[in-house]
């Protein structure tokens, strides 16, 4: 790879952020799917997925630790605007 490459990770926000109704965040639209019965197999839900809400620095601590150089991160909007 060239020296100037950059190795990165990404994220969703609804497949890692958990904490769906702290703080004042609204429903979005993959919490009101994913509540209708029969949507999704098992009737899992992101209400607390992998909870970086509450993980982050862990998180990003682990993230350090794999040498990675960059990290995107997707915030739910209706966390931003309820």
């Amino acid at each position: 790879m060239p020296e100037d490459f950059v190795v990165g990770v990404s994220t969703a926000s609804y497949q890692i952020e958990g904490a769906a109704a702290e703080e004042g965040k609204g429903p979005s639209i993959w919490d009101t799917f994913c509540a209708e019965p029969g949507r999704i197999r098992n009737g899992e839900t992101g209400e607390v997925a992998c909870d970086h809400y509450h993980r982050s620095k862990e998180d990003v601590a682990l993230i350090r630790e794999l040498g990675v150089d960059s990290y995107r991160f997707s915030i739910s909007w209706p966390r931003v605007m309820p």
